[in-house]
């Protein structure tokens, strides 16, 4: 089992897909790196990108090409500005040039050295890449293959064949493998879920480290909220979405002043809303985040790209409308609980659409935010557990079916309906008695991954199925 931080599961970087944007870019990073340890750079003269699966399939509406070209650039996708990406990528486009690792210039002919095997699969894992290097000659230098697991998380072969990092895995002193294995480290050491995960997180790093890391994962969810309601347009694609989350915020909050996102967001706080409303701001505060998202903007894998407005949704409107005093400190217990949650359907089922449909991003991203607002109420450990269940249950076989290939339709309207429902799940589980329940979220991870397995092909991240096949939208 993989010993799973906080910051594992919430990344910084730029949209549309944890899994085809942030996790190629990241493999095409680390195969930057065996070049280097291998002493290979210098006799570089080309490298060839072969992508399989559903990075072939939808990879060019996910951004999978952009983002290998950047990893291959050297570029970093939690600091790089869109101006960076633009520049190496006409440099691509239209002078058939790669800076490799920001050191060798090498030629690069989009058409001829990224190639899309829409046709084959590998055994392991749909989200599938292989980098090769070859010298002037045409001879290989080096060849790896990499998998896109979700969330932005990659593995190697090495990884595939069962050889992983053990010594890493014997360093949270109360591992957790399961649902009923963290309620008993909360049992018997009489502590809160949040506490637990804080108590492992301290064998990685210092407790400033992870304050100061969990608020800049808040700084960065919050902005996109804040971005996503102030930025209009159409989406990129060519499918015409326009950005709704302007004009939901417009009629939401009309004649309100206010400088900037610190204003805004007092601003929010002091304002008094009936229920519906309330709804509204949830559904508008999701949708900004992901429109966001689709546009290339900066977000954090919550615990994907395709369902990173589910949690900041909720968040939100704990400490705006939630009637209880959250700073800091509760924002941050509740991305410590989220994020455990998060861990639970990594370790026992998939976060990837690829492998699991969409019941895998927004249904674990429902799960993961119900339980940390279960958290934020006061909620037991079981309870937090039950709401975590409650979530996922009612997102079982969820298909992943992208129009066009793109993290636009339905994946923005998803978001803000698993964040209701996370709100739902929140509310049913703290009214609940704990000897009540019949399912325990270990066997509802079960299921889902098991229903994964069942669902066909068709049905996850390929556009082969669902509405990406019934909706034929004309290119605008």
């Amino acid at each position: 089992m993989e010993q799973i931080s906080v910051f594992d599961m919430f990344k910084i970087g730029v949209g549309p897909s944890s899994s085809h944007t942030l996790g190629p870019w990241r493999a095409a990073s680390s195969f930057i790196e065996e070049l280097v340890s291998s002493k290979l750079m210098d006799s570089v003269d080309e490298v060839l990108v072969d992508l399989y699966g559903s990075l072939a399939l939808t990879g060019e509406g996910h951004g999978t090409d952009m983002a290998v070209i950047m990893g291959l650039s050297g570029h970093d996708p939690v600091t790089v500005s869109r101006v960076r990406i633009e520049a190496a990528m006409n440099s691509v486009l239209h002078e058939n040039k790669l800076v490799l690792g920001e050191k060798k210039e090498i030629h690069f002919n989009y058409g001829r050295s990224i190639h899309f095997r829409t046709s084959e699969i590998l055994p392991y894992h749909s989200n599938a890449m292989k980098f090769i290097a070859l010298n002037s000659a045409g001879t290989i230098l080096q060849e790896s293959t990499y998998y896109s697991i979700g969330g932005g998380f990659v593995v190697d072969d090495r990884y595939k064949d069962g050889v992983k990092n053990e010594e890493a895995n014997s360093l949270f002193p109360y591992p957790v493998h399961s649902a009923r294995q963290l309620h008993q480290h909360c049992d018997h050491l009489g502590l809160s879920i949040a506490e637990v995960v804080m108590t492992n997180e301290r064998a990685l790093r210092t407790e400033d480290d992870i304050t100061d890391g969990l608020k800049s994962i808040w700084t960065v969810m919050l902005s996109s909220v804040y971005k996503g309601c102030h930025t209009r347009g159409i989406l990129p694609g060519g499918l015409g979405v326009r950005r709704r989350a302007p004009g939901m915020h417009d009629k939401l909050f009309p004649d309100k002043e206010y400088k900037d996102q610190d204003q805004w967001l007092e601003c929010l706080k002091s304002t008094r809303y009936e229920f519906p409303e309330i709804l509204d701001w949830v559904s508008c505060f999701a949708l900004a985040v992901n429109e966001e998202n689709a546009d290339y903007g900066r977000i954090v894998t919550a615990p994907t790209n395709g369902s990173a407005g589910v949690i900041p949704a909720v968040l939100l409107y704990a400490i705006c409308f939630d009637k209880r005093a959250v700073g800091q400190r509760e924002i941050n217990n509740f991305l410590l609980v989220a994020s455990e949650i998060g861990s639970l359907f990594k370790k026992g089922a998939t976060i990837s659409a690829a492998a699991g449909g969409c019941q895998a991003e927004i249904g674990v991203s429902s799960a993961m935010a119900a339980a940390g607002l279960t958290y934020l109420r006061g909620g037991s450990p079981h309870q937090c557990l039950i709401a975590a269940e409650i979530a996922m249950e009612h997102h079982l076989g969820l298909t992943c079916d992208p129009v066009k290939g793109l993290v636009q339709i339905p994946c923005i309207e998803r978001n803000s309906l698993g964040a209701i429902k996370a709100i739902a799940a929140a509310g049913l589980a703290h009214k609940t008695e704990p000897d009540s329940p019949k399912i325990s979220l270990d066997d509802v991870i079960k299921t889902m991954w098991e229903t994964a397995k069942d669902m066909h092909h068709n049905y996850k991240e390929t556009s082969l199925g669902g509405l990406a096949k019934t909706v034929l939208l004309p290119e605008c």
